[in-house]
């Protein structure tokens, strides 16, 4: 069974989803892994008895120094793939040409890379939004797109929007993992 890595900054929803509906079925989580300490995703990975790493970005004088700790722990547990899921940190060098990973963005990349995705996608003048999931590179959000699913942004307020992007974002991870994990 392939092995993956999860890393995430916050509540942990996209972690949550992976295990429920990937865990054990399609694939092992071997890892979860926070950049901060207070993150919600750390007592989900914990219920699911998945073991937990917290590397607290706010420690560490560079993004190399905080990326090479990171590298090392990935190093440790071996996954075959490595998942950013809400993961709020921007990668260098250090970490992206060592680690195979794939990250979740909620716009239909190339548009609207970096923060405030969701917000800047609803209001351009586009008909359509959604969510992708790239390679991770060194360029922020610049990886080549695995894949993407496309949201209509007509006659929907910005919070039905979101709640759409939410959701979709969920099934576009678990399918880009899937797909990849075949390929490795």
């Amino acid at each position: 069974m392939k092995k993956i890595a999860v890393l995430f900054s916050g509540v942990g929803s996209n972690l949550k989803y992976i295990l429920e509906n990937l865990h054990g079925e399609e694939l092992e989580v071997v890892v979860a892994i926070s950049n901060r300490p207070d993150a919600g995703g750390i007592e989900i990975a914990k219920e699911h008895n998945i073991p937990v790493e917290i590397i607290d970005s706010c420690l560490f004088a560079t993004r190399e120094a905080f990326d090479s700790e990171l590298v090392h722990a990935l190093h440790y547990y071996k996954p075959d793939l490595t998942v950013l899921a809400g993961f709020m940190r921007i990668l260098t060098p250090t970490f992206t040409d060592e680690i195979k990973a794939i990250n979740l963005h909620p716009s239909l990349l190339p548009l609207h890379k970096g923060m405030m995705a969701i917000e800047r996608s609803y209001e351009d003048e586009n008909e359509e939004g959604g969510v992708s999931v790239h390679w991770v590179n060194a360029e922020l959000d610049g990886g080549e797109v695995i894949l993407q699913k496309v949201i209509q942004k007509a006659n929907k307020s910005f919070e039905e929007y979101e709640k759409e992007v939410k959701r979709v974002e969920k099934i576009a991870l678990c399918e880009a993992i899937v797909e990849v994990l075949k390929e490795i």
